[in-house]
């Protein structure tokens, strides 16, 4: 049984945690196999913060123990208990290993339940992941290019020693990259891609080629080293099959999304958002009449997507939204890696070559 203490096998077994810190603290920062069950809610944390601050440690123990009392009390230890049935092989989390998960493991305890608790808390299960990222980074990596609508992601999802930094992210990496989960915070990304890294432990990375961003998320400065350095295989599929598909992955597959998400009428109201967002964030660059323009086609293919079902109206705007912006954008980008690329060809060579 590990002591709590091996924190990488902890992470990479995504061995469950019941994470005892406030919600708020848990969203600033979490590690994937962790459950919030609070001792305290935000408003108590902070109440007992500032009493710590203002009469000393025994007043805020003291207030701590008033505020979770009596039913509220009984609630979280049931709680807990729950936790700790469903998850036998989990352990108790909260910031650094102290009181809060020592008194949970007491509660516990007095019902009946031996559960353990990582020894340095989330702090400790943090500077592991961290580490982790590190050294896994320094490892050779290859990169995956190409035109928007390559198939960059699903060659890096294929791949055994892949790793979908966007997904991890939550995020397509564009305007229109949103997804319907929200992003996590940055520390929670990083903290996803340690485990990520672990679980795999590949001898090399395939990733795709990202810049610094994946929305709001950026990536840890030592695997954008690492991937500044990588030769990069560049996917060149023709232009229709390109269209085809981003016609399938943004008109067909997210419509579904935001349908079995929201319901078909909120569904297809967050659907139409999501696409005019998408154009709405790179209006500047695209001039605002060829804005105008473009925004006029897709309300016209929004209209004949809801009354007759097809998405093929959209290619009326993706396609020279692809031809006048993202296409020159990303071969600007990549004329200047261009003593990096080490190979080129459709997405099935790519895939053949990535194999070898």
């Amino acid at each position: 049984m590990n002591d709590g203490t091996d924190y990488r096998a902890i992470l990479a077994t995504d061995t469950p945690l019941i994470d005892v810190r406030a919600p708020v603290e848990f969203a600033q920062g979490a590690m994937p196999a962790a459950h919030n069950l609070p001792l305290m809610n935000d408003d108590e944390r902070a109440a007992v913060g500032t009493c710590y601050k203002r009469q000393g440690p025994e007043a805020a123990l003291a207030l701590g123990h008033r505020l979770v009392s009596g039913e509220t009390r009984e609630e979280r230890l049931e709680a807990w208990r729950a936790a700790c049935l469903a998850h036998p092989q989990g352990y108790l989390c909260c910031a650094r290993g102290g009181q809060r998960s020592h008194i949970a493991q007491a509660w516990l305890k007095e019902a009946g339940v031996d559960y353990p608790l990582i020894v340095g808390g989330y702090k400790a299960l943090r500077q592991a992941a961290i580490q982790a990222t590190v050294e896994q980074a320094q490892k050779p990596s290859v990169l995956i290019g190409g035109c928007t609508g390559s198939g960059k992601t699903l060659l890096v999802k294929a791949h055994p020693e892949g790793v979908d930094l966007e997904g991890l992210a939550h995020h397509r990496g564009s305007s229109f990259g949103r997804t319907l989960a929200p992003q996590l915070s940055q520390a929670s990304f990083e903290n996803h891609l340690a485990v990520e890294l672990l679980k795999k432990d590949a001898a090399r990375w395939v990733l795709e080629d990202e810049g610094r961003m994946i929305g709001s998320n950026h990536l840890p400065e030592c695997l954008r080293d690492r991937m500044a350095q990588s030769p990069i295989v560049v996917v060149e599929d023709p232009f229709e099959v390109r269209l085809e598909r981003l016609r399938e992955e943004y008109f067909e597959q997210m419509w579904q999304a935001f349908r079995t998400a929201r319901g078909e009428e909120a569904g297809w109201l967050e659907y139409g958002e999501y696409l005019h967002h998408g154009l709405f964030a790179i209006r500047r660059r695209l001039g605002l009449q060829r804005y105008a323009e473009l925004t006029a086609l897709l309300d016209s293919a929004l209209d004949e997507q809801q009354h007759t079902g097809s998405t093929e109206a959209h290619l009326s705007w993706l396609a020279p939204l692809l031809n006048d912006y993202y296409d020159p954008m990303y071969r600007y980008q990549l004329e200047k890696k261009a003593e990096k690329i080490v190979y080129r060809g459709t997405y099935g060579d790519v895939a053949e070559w990535l194999s070898r």
